[in-house]
């Protein structure tokens, strides 16, 4: 050990909990820190900043103040802080500032962690710092959450950690290995001439496809490469990365440059930890080597649970709505593989899509199904017809079985309007954007939000440039778009009271869904029509909206915050009667709320009001 490392080591030691700790840890966390010199006034933390790191003060000192200003602590030499945010998905609650020219050494959670489970007496300091959560099984699941949720926060990008590693697909085996051992890798990324992707290859492949079979090392690569890999993209979550090696039981996931197919680089299982306690992971896990929909109706079934641990652990409404619709997808997925072995492989190729909230990855504990099949144009009713019948009432058929009841409006893939060519889907947009009428108006709410889940996704991307071409360029068309958005009047009177539900099963409460979630999704859904913006996601269409000159910058950050506030009110409340043992529904009691809380949800409502009324102004109004 160098005299530098020793010198961090001695330090430890003479501090507490580290002094606790036996000589054999203390010899490995020296090499693990990083040191961090902070001037004085330096803002070190602060609300919302993510802090992955135990921070331990060597030298200065630093303050903590809460989010209002008022004086928590100060901390000096042998001191930490960052345990808190660590157990709230990695945020920041307070402001924490260096009051004196102040170096710090930052403990990486994996190896904090990593300590604590070892070492009961280093857990123990912690836990009236919040840590008490890393003992026992409930407080296991809790940490397992805050995994998931950072792994919603944590892009793709940042987990690559080196430059990608290459050879042309025209090298050979023996340049291959020598190449792998040289850069230390597990596997490597073959271009072609281009220098887009066409291949990798794994030491696993090494062994099995070339030393296993005793091929010439002169022989090319490329025959013994996987040719076009699943890839990510670099700004994708890293959930969503995890979600995919999980799937398709993979231990490599090339990252390639959306539109250029260049790669970027490459994560692994080791990248991500490889967490397999991740509830929905593990949930999706399940689902995709099930064979039966009333197996997989056993899983669906702990929806309200996991949605419970997520808005327990922090998760936003965002969040939640992106990791409950994954499970939807896989089980869609995994219906439409056991159709094609079922019936065979496809006639023509098609594509899935969903519709509505699942469409927009904003499903909650209440979801029923929205989809339909595109078809290439290939397809002939006649010869084809009974084939993408019987694979669309299987796959809805399984779907309602396994959970996702049928569409009360028939919306679906198993109904025939809903299952045709990309020709007649064409059609019917160019109908529904070019004669507009109250009917084509309700079918909006549905088919603009499509999103591809299985099949050929191309089938579905040059026609939705087209939609939004054509939406983007008939004012009559999103003048009645704006006029069925304001039919959604939130529930606020003039007094900015609230205008409940009188009489009936929903006696005195507020519908969250209809006329809360509802007008923001319709709002949302009008600025993407108007500016072209291909985003589906609510949030991520006004977070698009933003650069545009149809809403303020401003006007669209409030409608995010209110979208939130309400999506998340909705949430706690079907969590509070999952809790209760009751059905979920979105009908809401003004009284169960604090004061606080229903002052801000007027406000929310206001702002929907606000900007309902000013889509006037950017896209017409209706005469109808």
């Amino acid at each position: 050990m160098s005299l530098e490392l020793k010198d961090i080591r001695d330090f430890l030691a003479a501090h507490h909990p580290f002094d606790l700790l036996p000589g054999s840890a203390l010899d490995q966390i020296p090499a693990r820190l990083t040191a961090r010199y902070f001037r004085k006034g330096s803002v070190i933390l602060q609300p919302d900043i993510t802090c992955l790191h135990l921070h331990i003060v060597r030298t200065g000192a630093v303050e903590t103040q809460s989010p209002d200003g008022h004086l928590l602590a100060r901390l000096s030499e042998g001191e930490c802080f960052g345990v808190r945010a660590m157990f709230r998905g990695g945020k920041a609650a307070n402001r924490i500032t260096a009051i004196e020219d102040t170096l710090v050494y930052q403990l990486p959670e994996s190896d904090f962690h990593d300590l604590a489970g070892k070492h009961p007496q280093f857990a123990y300091f912690f836990e009236l710092m919040g840590g008490a959560r890393l003992r026992g099984g409930m407080q296991m699941a809790e940490a397992r959450d805050e995994d998931q949720l950072k792994l919603m926060s944590l892009q793709v990008k940042d987990l690559i950690g080196r430059d990608v590693v290459s050879l042309p697909q025209t090298a050979t085996l023996l340049e291959t290995g020598q190449h792998m051992n040289k850069e230390r890798v597990s596997c490597l990324l073959l271009t072609d001439e281009a220098g887009k992707i066409a291949g990798i290859v794994t030491d696993r492949d090494l062994r099995n496809r070339v030393v296993a079979q005793g091929l010439d090392y002169a022989t090319p690569v490329s025959r013994v490469m996987t040719p076009n890999p699943i890839s990510i993209a670099p700004d994708a979550y890293a959930f969503d990365a995890l979600l995919t090696m999980t799937r398709h039981n993979i231990r490599h996931l090339p990252v390639v440059a959306p539109g250029a197919d260049t790669p970027v680089g490459v994560i692994t299982t080791t990248n991500l930890l490889m967490r397999q306690s991740l509830s929905a992971v593990y949930m999706a896990g399940q689902i995709s080597k099930m064979d039966n929909p009333a197996d997989m109706a056993g899983v669906i079934a702990q929806i309200p649970e996991l949605l419970r641990q997520l808005i327990d652990a922090g998760a936003t409404s965002q969040n939640a709505g992106h990791i409950v619709t994954t499970l939807a997808d896989t089980v869609t997925s995994r219906l439409l593989e056991l159709a094609e072995q079922k019936f065979g492989p496809p006639p023509v190729p098609y594509v899935w899509l969903a519709g509505g909230s699942q469409g927009r990855q904003e499903q909650t504990a209440i979801s029923d199904q929205d989809n339909c099949l595109m078809l290439d144009d290939a397809y002939d009713s006649a010869q084809h017809g009974d084939y993408f019948r019987n694979l669309a009432e299987f796959v809805c058929d399984g779907l309602n079985t396994a959970g996702y009841v049928y569409c009360p409006g028939e919306m679906m893939a198993k109904t025939e309007k809903w299952r045709q060519s990309v020709a007649t889907w064409q059609r019917y947009f160019t109908t529904w954007i070019q004669s507009p009428e109250p009917k084509a108006l309700m079918l909006c709410s549905v088919w603009f939000d499509l999103r591809p889940i299985y099949g050929k996704t191309s089938l579905y991307e040059q026609l939705h440039r087209q939609i939004l071409t054509m939406a983007s360029g008939n004012r009559i068309f999103l003048a009645f778009m704006v006029g069925n958005a304001q039919s959604h009047q939130v529930p606020l009177g003039f007094f900015r009271n609230f205008v409940m539900i009188r009489g009936g099963e929903h006696d005195r409460t507020l519908d969250m869904k209809h006329s809360g979630v509802v007008p923001i999704v319709d709002i949302a859904r009008i600025h993407a029509l108007g500016n072209g913006i291909a985003a589906v996601n609510t949030t991520a269409r006004l977070q698009a909206a933003l650069h545009t000159s149809s809403i303020s910058a401003q006007g669209a950050r409030d409608l995010m915050d209110a979208y939130e506030f309400i999506s998340i009110t909705r949430l706690k409340h079907q969590v509070a009667q999952i809790r209760d043992g009751q059905r979920p529904d979105n009908f809401l009691h003004p009284e169960s709320l604090s004061a606080f809380e229903r002052s801000h949800l007027k406000d929310a409502f206001n702002v929907i009001k606000t900007l309902q009324s000013a889509l006037e102004s950017s896209f017409g109004k209706s005469g109808t």
